[in-house]
């Protein structure tokens, strides 16, 4: 029995991933500690998608190496999507790392963690296109909220992109497999389900019949008891159809927020990163989700510098993003990724992509200045996250707020709230740009 400590970086479905690797090596009899000092050994599960992401695993990584060499720690086992693409590298110019664990086979870590403990080295890289094997997990999130991942890789292969080439094809999960996980999240308390993947809306067309499940599963997470939100991210434009907006406007479980990554909405550009539809498409679409689901808040991402992106291709970005009001927008400069075909591309420098990332911001700002102004005065559902201790206060999220990604609603209560209920809240300003409002009686 060992003591083994995570970190774990990146994404949501990053974080499942590590969540399962805690769960195979508890019930494997070791103990999963909070607290990196006194581990026999560290898992890093890193992210390896943009530049950002990468300095930021090496930053743990060196932090973690700083602690082994003044003996507060163990080895060190990098596992996640910057060891599958760097595989060697890691080794060779890390050498403070004792093993590295590719994505296919993070659900060998009890055997990964068996042979550090036992001196012997790891290096273990199986089949990235391997299909998802069940396990438990154990929730790193707050208990009332966690993330379930449908599926895994991607098959759209945007130039821009590294995923498939860490993650692999696309890889549903058996609906009857996610459902019993739902239910056991429900069991255990779980009031908002967030289903993700890398492309949640394909859902279902690898396996047999080939077709895209996607509001069926919904249909059947809402049915099951104690869920109060279900959340959908990472849904692909060219894939909404009239069948998965007929669920989402009719099932009441399910928030009326969508998470559709556009990048850009230039047709040349967005033929050049082979990504479907142009921006008269976009347009079209995001009337019809707003036509047919009252109260629709959308989240998008977009990318800014990209191959092509002139003067001319980024004012259209900025018109459209002006025009259509998104409520949620994420604004990313390109990070040419070696291995991807748009690396190759011509385009501006980065700190070119870097001031229209921060134009877009300031578009975004505006438009968020209108959409809180517009709330003051409502009484809104609340659902408390937690307490603040800087600013005395709890806080919490509506269901236009998906966690650690959106804004927070600032509670004042005269009593204690208790974190996951759901509450009435007056919105009567701001705080920092984020809601603030008290309790309604």
């Amino acid at each position: 029995m060992a003591n083994i400590g995570f970190i774990s970086l990146g994404c949501a479905k990053n974080q499942v991933d590590c969540e399962r690797m805690m769960y195979r090596l508890q019930e494997a009899g070791h103990v999963v500690q909070g607290d990196l000092p006194g581990s026999h050994v560290v898992v890093i599960n890193t992210c390896g998608f943009i530049d950002s992401a990468k300095a930021e695993a090496i930053d743990h990584i060196l932090l973690c190496a700083g602690l082994k060499a003044d003996g507060h720690i163990g080895k060190i086992l990098v596992t996640g999507c910057l060891s599958q693409r760097y595989q060697q590298q890691i080794l060779e110019e890390l050498p403070e790392v004792d093993g590295v664990l590719g994505t296919g086979s993070y659900t060998r870590i009890v055997e990964a963690v068996e042979a550090l403990l036992d001196g012997q080295s790891v290096f273990e890289f199986e089949s990235i296109d391997a299909p998802e094997e069940e396990t438990g997990r154990i929730l790193t999130t707050p208990e009332h909220y966690a993330y379930i991942k449908i599926a895994e890789g991607c098959d759209n292969r945007c130039s821009y992109c590294i995923i498939p080439y860490l993650r692999g094809k696309f890889r549903s999960r058996q609906m009857d497999d996610v459902l019993y996980e739902a239910r056991i999240l429900a069991s255990q308390g779980v009031k908002e389900l967030i289903v993700v993947a890398q492309d949640t809306s394909r859902y279902g067309i690898d396996l047999p019949g080939h077709k895209r499940l996607l509001p069926e599963l919904l249909r059947e997470l809402c049915k099951i008891d104690g869920f109060r939100w279900i959340r959908i991210h990472y849904v692909y434009p060219d894939e909404v159809d009239d069948e998965l907006i007929q669920v989402i406007a009719q099932e009441p479980k399910i928030v009326k927020y969508l998470d559709i990554p556009i990048q850009h909405c230039n047709s040349k550009i967005l033929s050049l990163m082979n990504r479907r539809g142009d921006g008269a498409f976009l347009r079209d679409l995001f009337h019809k989700l707003r036509e047919n689901i009252p109260g629709l808040v959308l989240r998008t991402s977009v990318i800014t510098g990209l191959p092509g992106e002139g003067e001319a291709e980024f004012e259209e970005l900025c018109e459209f993003l002006a025009e259509q009001k998104l409520e949620r927008v994420g604004a990313f400069p390109f990070s040419p990724e070696e291995g991807t075909p748009a690396a190759e591309m011509e385009h501006v420098d980065s700190d070119t992509a870097q001031a229209r990332a921060q134009a877009v911001e300031a578009i975004q700002s505006r438009i968020m200045d209108e959409y809180n102004s517009a709330m003051i005065g409502k009484t809104i559902d609340v659902m408390v996250d937690g307490f603040d201790e800087e600013y005395e206060q709890f806080y919490g999220r509506t269901y236009a707020d998906s966690p650690d990604i959106d804004g927070r609603v600032w509670i004042a209560s005269e009593e204690a709230l208790v974190e996951g209920n759901f509450i009435k809240v007056t919105i009567d300003g701001l705080i920092d740009g984020d809601l603030s409002g008290y309790v309604e009686e």
